[in-house]
């Protein structure tokens, strides 16, 4: 692994042996004249620098192909590395070895000598090809020098020693090599530049790899201008906020929307309510508290937490189980029926003697329009002392209807469940559902598959609807369907349910 770089000043022309003990690097690209730090862990690394140490203290250190390959072959590396001079070695552990090499020259391996128990390669040099000076020589050098400086005025993180030698080096073949080593983030963009030893097509190699990495630099920059800008503003606007509330609390005044979040904490601990939903609400009033009163969001968190604090948690009225009463009510309000009203008789019964325990069919009365399935309805929910609700389903398609919208949805609304018991103030009403042979099914969902959960007495204790986002006890409710005919309702539905025939009248009877 390879640290901070050192540029070197030491020039003489050292003798490279043929045949070399090769060091390979994950990450990085040494280049000649620079010395560079390097952290050496790998079984054959270590080997190939005790090797160097033991012989002329020289070595090639190659770049691999692939960063994250622990274990490498011969075809993993590349064919040019660089020649590097040994001049330090530290034993940081058992296994690990800390080096400092110094570049000399650019070299292509020809062949592998060895491979095990590590690399020893045959080099050749590749000598320079010296640049020729000429008008498109100097734009490059120019456009070089700018790009640099634009680095520095960028504020990149940069060591001294860098800055130092990129205003005091003047020779094009040493400042290429710096100037890749430190502005280069890619490695194989490195490795590129070191295979190139005509020094013209490096200069032009180098300008194009520094304006992308410029680009890639000034729009990391804006982004984070941008998010700081952003951060700034809201923090300022949260400082102004608290103290604008702490000076209006000294004054004993209150604007608005604190004495909403006050009303609203006061609703909230009288209000009995499961603690989920308790928690829910209070996290959403906090939220309320911080959001400026003239955002979008306050009034979508407002209308939430008013209708969580209007839905009937526990309220509830207290059933009248007399069946006297019932037959006199059935008996007023319609005519004839003898075979429904007994029906309907023991079905209360029923209910009567098993009270909470009662986890019966749902009674769905089928007819032609006209015979009076929602008066039986009506007359049921007053022989029992229970409020009264009609929701007509015939055509509904969506599943959002029963079930509500999600809160991220713009005007979304809890489902026509939820509407309806928070209409008539109680949890236990008599609650028909109209016409359920017609509901119908599309992209949006089935509603059927909503009902299930509805009516079945073992799932709709924790009726979860979207909007509220908090399972809702529908166990205290009665629910009622009507249907003209049972045929085209979905069958698991049709089981749940206890169906009652209502003839139509006659002529005479009418």
């Amino acid at each position: 692994m390879a640290e901070e770089k050192r540029f070197s000043k030491n020039k003489e022309k050292i003798k490279i042996p043929k045949e070399l003990p090769l060091l390979s690097l994950k990450n990085s690209v040494v280049f000649p004249f620079l010395a560079t730090p390097l952290v050496v862990g790998r079984k054959k690394s270590l080997e190939a620098v005790k090797s160097a140490s033991r012989e002329h203290n020289i070595m090639v250190v190659v770049a691999q192909k692939e960063e994250n390959k622990e274990q490498v072959e011969k075809d993993d590396l590349y064919d040019v590395g660089t020649a590097c001079a040994i001049k330090q070695v530290a034993n940081i552990s058992e296994n690990e070895t800390k080096c400092i090499v110094e570049g000399i020259s650019r070299v292509k391996i020809k062949y592998f000598t060895q491979t095990e128990p590590y690399f020893r390669v045959a080099t050749e040099v590749l000598e320079e090809i010296p640049l020729i000076e000429d008008e498109e020589t100097e734009k490059l050098k120019t456009t070089v020098r700018m790009q640099v400086e634009k680095f520095i005025q960028l504020g990149i993180p940069l060591p001294t020693a860098f800055v130092v030698a990129a205003t005091n080096i003047s020779k094009p073949e040493i400042q290429t090599d710096l100037f890749a080593s430190y502005l280069l983030s890619s490695t194989k963009q490195k490795q590129k530049i070191l295979e190139e030893n005509n020094l013209k097509i490096r200069l032009k190699k180098l300008t194009e790899y520094l304006g992308e990495e410029l680009k890639r630099f000034e729009v990391q920059s804006q982004i984070r201008d941008k998010v700081q800008k952003e951060v700034g503003k809201t923090q300022r606007e949260y400082y102004l906020r608290q103290q604008l509330k702490a000076i209006k609390n000294e004054l004993g005044e209150f604007d608005e929307s604190i004495a909403l979040t006050r009303e609203l904490e006061k609703k909230l601990q009288k209000k009995k309510m499961p603690k989920e939903a308790r928690d829910k609400v209070l996290k959403e009033i906090e939220r309320l508290e911080n959001i400026p009163s003239m955002s979008p969001e306050y009034s979508y968190v407002r209308t939430y937490v008013e209708l969580m604090l209007d839905v009937p948690w526990s309220e509830k009225t207290k059933d009248v189980m007399d069946l006297k009463k019932a037959k006199k009510i059935l008996d007023g309000d319609h005519y004839d029926l003898e075979k429904v009203k007994t029906h309907i008789l023991d079905y209360l019964a029923v209910r009567k003697l098993k009270g909470k325990s009662t986890k019966g069919p749902i009674l769905c009365f089928v007819g032609p329009p006209g015979v009076g399935k929602t008066s039986l309805g009506q007359s049921i929910a007053k022989s029992l002392g229970r409020k009264f609700v009609r929701m007509s389903i015939g055509g509904i398609r969506d599943e959002a209807e029963i079930r509500g919208h999600r809160r991220t949805y713009v005007g979304a609304l809890p489902g026509r469940i939820i509407q309806g018991l928070t209409q008539v103030g109680t949890n236990n009403p008599v609650f028909m559902l109209d016409e359920v042979d017609k509901v119908g099914m599309d992209y949006r969902g089935d509603p059927s598959s909503a009902l299930l959960e509805v009516l079945d007495p073992d799932q709709n204790n924790s009726f979860r609807d979207h909007y509220l986002e908090v399972p809702f006890d529908l166990s205290n409710t009665m629910f009622i369907t009507t249907a003209n005919i049972l045929d085209t309702i979905h069958p698991a539905l049709r089981d749940r349910m206890e169906t009652i025939e209502i003839p139509g009248y006659s002529s005479e009877e009418k």
